[in-house]
């Protein structure tokens, strides 16, 4: 048998043991030792686990990830978010669609310091979902823009998901963070533009609201603003003009984001342990799934597998526009019916020769990735985005919250398109890097 089929069957594997809800590190690692063993046998095995462990586990650049997510967490515990919602309801309430845009706004600030899609949806779930309803909103209307805000944790920097990108593809993590920053900003005006034109076209979905805010109050409520502001623009600033790297620019920000939790009286030892438990657990999660995501790519590279489908691309002459709409259909499909993480992880090591093949940019086709995770986050059945915000706001149903979210798909795949005709909106700032 050609080595190169057991690289399919390791691959057929992996998705069967998915599909069976096996966590994805494990459903990743077991197929490709197994492989491993039976084509280099015991020693070789055993020197790759060790290697790729030890190596790994000690990265300078994968301490980046725990400072994020800490940083995510102490910015919860501050109570912040419902600060920055009452901000931009204050502001854009009197508009039709104006609490579905405040709702985004939010999102999209917050997720400036997050760096995380279910936290974000998480969060504003519990806020805005209760606004929204009491203000008469459509309840499908209010998932979508809920779990769609969160997707801006994603996209916007600091973000895990780039991070995990970089990492897999040897990419400069500086580089993709900044280069989620424009796309980020067109996807809040799409979104907020699809609210306004939704909301027009059927007033009954989102009532006008009434009541009068005075400007003064618009003024005073910014300030709540001010520190997600200040602190976005130290960690990304300060890695855009070459002060420090994105490592230094994370631990920075957690340094910064404690003294800020200290200052507004919101931490107690409980709270803090809290959230050094949750910033563990999801490490841990990340960094399992990394270390067997290389294990997976060694296997792969023995089987020549990812090399063989590059080589059957260029011989058959692919136009590059055909071969990136069947790469974003392959995603669409995964997303459906697996999960986002689990999703990129596994097809990147197969996916990443062909894009090199076809000379795609990979810090553009980064944040195409992330837009594509975007989708399958808030996407049927398995859209993790939605069952988040259903946990977090037990008035909205699975049903009513999938039929939301089909509205916000098209900017996404909007955005996509554009970003394809015009690449330069993602790469004319990390080109422009220090």
């Amino acid at each position: 048998m050609p080595v190169e089929w057991f690289g399919v069957i390791v691959i057929l594997i992996m998705f069967v043991l998915m599909f069976f809800k096996v966590p994805i590190a494990i459903a990743m690692v077991v197929p490709a030792v197994l492989g491993i063993f039976y084509l280099k046998g015991w020693t070789a095995l055993a020197t790759v686990v060790e290697t790729v462990t030890w190596d790994h586990s000690f990265s300078y650049t994968l301490s980046t990830i725990p400072m994020f997510v800490l940083m995510g967490e102490l910015l919860f515990i501050c109570g912040i978010s419902t600060e920055l919602f009452n901000t931009f309801r204050l502001w854009l309430s009197r508009l039709r669609g104006g609490l579905g845009m405040a709702t985004i706004a939010s999102s999209a600030v917050f997720a400036a310091a997050s760096g995380s899609s279910l936290a974000n949806t998480a969060t504003m779930g519990v806020i805005a979902s209760k606004e929204m309803l009491k203000a008469g909103y459509n309840k499908s209307l209010t998932g979508g823009t809920i779990v769609a805000g969160g997707t801006l944790g994603v996209l916007i920097p600091p973000s895990t998901l780039f991070i995990l990108y970089g990492m897999m593809t040897e990419q400069s993590i500086g580089q993709l963070l900044v280069a989620g920053i424009i796309p980020g900003i067109i996807l809040i005006i799409l979104y907020m533009i699809t609210v306004y034109v939704v909301v027009s076209l059927k007033p009954e979905l989102a009532p006008m609201i009434h009541t009068e805010v005075k400007w003064k109050d618009r003024f005073i409520a910014l300030k709540s603003t001010i520190w997600i502001i200040l602190l976005f623009g130290i960690v990304i600033g300060g890695m855009y003009i070459g002060w420090f790297n994105p490592t230094e620019a994370a631990g920075i920000g957690a340094f910064f984001t404690f003294i800020f939790a200290l200052i507004r009286r919101k931490l107690t030892i409980q709270s803090f342990v809290k959230a050094l438990s949750a910033t563990l657990k999801t490490t841990g999660f990340l960094f399992a799934i990394i270390i067997m995501a290389f294990i997976l790519n060694y296997f792969l590279t023995i089987t020549r597998l990812p090399f063989l489908l590059a080589d059957i691309f260029e011989s058959i002459s692919v136009p590059p526009f055909l071969l990136f709409v069947l790469i974003i259909l392959m995603y669409i499909l995964l997303g459906m019916v697996m999960d986002a993480l689990a999703m990129v992880v596994v097809t990147l090591p197969i996916i990443l020769p062909i894009i090199l093949a076809m000379d795609m940019n990979l810090i553009w086709f980064g944040v195409i990735i992330v837009l594509v995770m975007e989708m399958a986050m808030i996407t049927p059945p398995v859209g993790m985005n939605c069952f988040v915000l259903r946990g977090s706001a037990p008035d909205l149903t699975l049903e009513q919250i999938f039929k939301g979210t089909s509205l916000f798909l098209i900017p996404i795949f909007l955005l996509i398109i554009i970003l394809y005709l015009f690449p330069d909106i993602a790469l004319f700032l990390p080109k422009n890097m220090y």
